[in-house]
């Protein structure tokens, strides 16, 4: 997993509530266990018109959005069933985080998981970043995952707050297996005292 320490980049405004993950990904592009190749399909009912061809109305079909890498959302973002590929599809498209108010669990954990910051803002605060990012062009965000800040495109800051052990996580690239192997000398250590002390086993 990469690691998340600072990320500068275009944030797109997606003033929506209660986004679901069947509108982050339509249950059409499920049928993959594979992390890739799922960006096509991020947002596709809004991104999409019928004959396929890219909806210009949809914020992440305009010029200065197409390479964003933060979004900014309505309050309880990823909702509805718990399907992994959300996070993917928002990873494979290019977005390492997204700000709301609020977010489903599952969706929540899920992010931290496969490199993706959520992170929890006030309505006060997200009506600010909502702000920001409805700049186009000058719609640029850092967010500073060490220093738990997002710095907007005049200079203002707003601090958030993670879970430390999540944080930890990020910083280093750390997913499930990652936590795993940094256990791999103890693990190792305790398979040969058992194969010694216990040949049969």
């Amino acid at each position: 997993m990469d690691k998340f320490t600072t990320l500068t980049g275009v944030a797109a405004p997606l003033p929506i509530t209660n986004i679901d993950t069947d509108m982050i990904i339509p249950k059409q592009y499920l049928k993959t266990i594979q992390r890739t190749g799922l960006g096509k399909g991020l947002f596709s009912e809004m991104r999409y018109n019928d004959d396929g061809s890219d909806n210009p109305d949809f914020v992440l079909n305009k010029p200065s959005y197409k390479a964003a890498q933060i979004i900014v959302a309505g309050d309880n973002f990823g909702c509805g069933s718990s399907r992994e590929h959300a996070p993917w599809a928002l990873l494979d498209f290019g977005i390492r985080c997204v700000i709301s108010t609020g977010f489903a669990d599952i969706f929540y954990n899920n992010c931290f998981k496969n490199g993706i910051l959520p992170i929890k803002v006030s309505p006060e605060d997200l009506s600010k970043l909502m702000d920001d990012a409805e700049r186009g062009a000058n719609a640029t965000m850092t967010i500073d995952l060490e220093a738990q800040e997002i710095r907007g495109p005049d200079g203002g800051s707003i601090t958030f707050d993670i879970d430390p052990f999540r944080k930890h996580c990020l910083l280093n690239g750390l997913d499930d297996i990652g936590l795993t192997m940094e256990k791999a000398p103890a693990i190792k250590g305790y398979e040969t005292k058992l194969a010694e002390t216990r040949p049969w086993a």
